[in-house]
């Protein structure tokens, strides 16, 4: 991927008392730039390398630059994408991915994008006319769905105990799977009302002040957020981890290694789904805990600014209102009460 600073000398900038730049001016250290790199999100440096690394590759094959590009190279690339039958979504990260890489080498604005925004609003058209639908939402895990996957889940195994923890955790605190595999024990305090999670830093938090969110104890014994924390924090104990990373992934014959890896909720989430048979089972995500959070609290009546500052959105985030608005479709609908 490209320099996260120009490499370029900016033309307009002119020394002051006859003094004269010198490459030191051009010029950062190894350790500014690893903090360059870290302030870029891994999952999202990850996927804009890959990306960069197609477009160019795909320049090389059809004899294009690729830094800068030209507009008509960006839109073609787009075409080309979309003759792929790429998904929209993966289409506007590689999109994302090329703008962003310009700028990082100090081409602000390039390439232009209205033509192959264009295109991929023809690509999006057709396809809806063609029946095929946009990328679709992870569900949410409900109470019920939430209730089912606790079952498939053997508390009397490590496995068992650490995973239902990660499920109550997850829809409680409203986590991305990197603030759920960020936690520390210490994160993690249990008080009168239930507990008291800090979310040091996350995706909204640009400033890593941090949050503590407040979560209840539960009124089910089985979905009992404390219940479930003081359960799987005994395991850690009696195995001497008192301390650094609250889950943990685990290797055979259940002994307890290091952090959990964020992919690893995925798999934990959708194994459960699949193990309970609930409807659209292989589509289940960590982000599926995330969006059931919100979704059950709606349902619930909760207003969504308090939703929105318990689940570290904006208050008018439109992917928070994406979430809730299938819980308004039935309650406020059109047709519930025209005598149909």
């Amino acid at each position: 991927m490209t320099e996260l600073v120009p490499a370029i000398r900016p033309g307009h900038l002119q020394p002051v008392d006859g003094q004269s730049y010198t490459d030191a001016d051009f010029t950062i250290s190894d350790s500014t730039r690893v903090r360059l790199a870290d302030s870029v999100p891994l999952n999202t440096r990850r996927a804009y390398e890959r990306q960069w690394r197609l477009f160019i590759d795909w320049c090389a094959a059809a004899g294009r630059v690729a830094l800068p590009a030209t507009a008509q190279t960006y839109t073609d690339y787009v075409s080309h994408l979309a003759d792929s039958g790429m998904a929209p979504a993966t289409i506007e990260q590689a999109m994302g991915a090329i703008r962003s890489c310009h700028t990082s080498a100090g081409h602000e604005g390039q390439p232009h994008s209205k033509a192959a925004l264009r295109v991929l609003r023809q690509y999006k058209r057709r396809r809806a006319e063609n029946g095929q639908r946009h990328q679709r939402e992870a569900p949410p895990v409900t109470i019920d769905v939430l209730k089912a996957m606790i079952g498939t889940c053997d508390t009397r195994t490590i496995s068992g105990i650490r995973d239902r923890l990660v499920f109550i955790l997850g829809l409680a605190v409203m986590g991305r799977r990197s603030e759920l595999v960020a936690l520390n024990r210490d994160d993690v305090i249990v008080v009168a009302d239930g507990l008291e999670v800090t979310i040091r830093t996350s995706k909204t938090d640009k400033e890593s002040r941090g949050e503590t969110i407040a979560v209840p104890r539960g009124k089910h014994p089985l979905t009992d957020p404390v219940d479930a924390y003081l359960s799987w924090t005994r395991v850690l104990d009696e195995a001497g981890h008192r301390g650094g990373r609250l889950l943990r992934r685990l290797y055979v014959h259940d002994t307890i290694g290091r952090s959990l890896g964020a992919d690893a909720v995925n798999e934990i989430v959708r194994t459960a789904a699949r193990r309970a048979a609930v409807p659209r089972a292989g589509e289940y995500t960590a982000h599926s805990l995330r969006v059931g959070g919100a979704t059950v609290a709606y349902a619930a009546g909760v207003p969504v600014s308090v939703i929105a500052k318990h689940g570290r959105w904006s208050p008018t985030s439109p992917v928070l209102l994406r979430y809730i608005r299938p819980v308004d479709r039935w309650r406020d609908n059109a047709m519930r009460d025209v005598g149909l």
